[in-house]
């Protein structure tokens, strides 16, 4: 059995008949009849019924043709891949980022996609991590970030760096005695006002997990699952949260926001690049993810992206 064979079993398929069959692949009636038996006989099983108004697919002959379809397609994808391999990489790399990744990751890795990758389209999406391990379960996206991967099963995943959790306040709304170049207690943190996601959030209950860990009782005054809100309203000195610092890098930056590392415990969370390596890898993808790495090595060097990573991302 081989291409050939199943591109002709597919043809007569989808047609209905042997002889429409044989003018859209362009070959003789009879030669394409005997195709047809040579296959059967090769499986020992009748494919086609066949009768005056033309030829129906008998039950092994329907799942012969879902299997041709997968095998046609398959080598289609392997000849345009091999073919693509020596011209620029383009198309389009669908990628899943966190909302807290969005903020410091999607601008510098577009920028970079379009000046080095200019034939690649970059498609940002900012999801929650339930949406982004969905996509990649469903093959809808090429990447994706997350920060728990325990479910994950049968997938391609890469650690990229751990990262902490900040506390942060209006600079006039700073609640402590000893200014933010100090660090702050989970347990003082708690007593105070808190900005939060709801409890399906992962972050939310990442913190939730440490604080009954310890012990510790939050007063969450507001949830909001809106990332770019939550700054908003502690910048307003509407309450108090707890992020990565890559989260509000921009509010830091312009002076609505400052922060103090967290610490007893001090609350880690590693991040990972995740792919489905069952779905389609295309050339594009490849190096998108490996620029990906090297825009997050460098924002890490600069100290955009606060975190570890290398070997000691793998210490989580």
């Amino acid at each position: 059995m081989d291409t050939k064979q199943l591109r002709y079993f597919a043809a007569i398929a989808e047609e209905g008949s042997l002889s429409a069959a044989a003018v859209r692949i362009g070959i003789a009636q009879p030669s394409l009849s005997q195709h047809v038996k040579n296959l059967e006989d090769h499986l020992g099983i009748e494919l086609l019924a066949r009768s005056p108004r033309g030829v129906t697919l008998t039950q092994s002959g329907e799942l012969l043709l879902a299997h041709a379809h997968k095998i046609i397609a398959a080598v289609e994808l392997a000849a345009e891949e091999v073919r693509a391999s020596g011209r620029e990489p383009r198309g389009e790399v669908a990628f899943g980022l966190p909302s807290s990744v969005s903020m410091v990751l999607s601008v510098p890795l577009a920028e970079t996609v379009r000046l080095e990758l200019p034939q690649v389209r970059l498609r940002a999406v900012e999801a929650m991590s339930g949406f982004i391990q969905s996509w990649l379960e469903e093959g809808t996206i090429d990447l994706g970030i997350l920060y728990n991967v325990n479910a994950l099963r049968h997938m391609q995943i890469r650690p990229l760096m751990t990262e902490e959790l900040f506390f942060f306040a209006a600079p006039d709304n700073w609640p402590f005695r000893k200014g933010p170049a100090h660090p702050v207690r989970l347990a003082e943190a708690a007593k105070l006002d808190l900005i939060l996601p709801s409890k399906s959030h992962g972050l939310r209950a990442m913190i939730d997990r440490f604080a009954r860990a310890h012990g510790i009782d939050l007063r969450v005054a507001i949830e909001m699952d809106a990332l770019t809100q939550i700054k908003t309203l502690v910048a307003r000195a509407s309450g108090y949260t707890i992020l990565a610092p890559a989260a509000a890098q921009d509010l830091v930056e312009r002076g609505e926001l400052v922060s103090a590392r967290i610490e007893q415990p001090v609350m880690r969370r590693p991040v990972y690049l995740v792919r489905n390596p069952s779905s389609s890898i295309t050339r594009a993808s490849r190096e998108v993810e490996s620029l990906t790495l090297k825009v997050i090595d460098d924002l890490v060097a600069r100290n955009i992206w606060r975190g570890n990573t290398g070997s000691e991302a793998l210490a989580i």
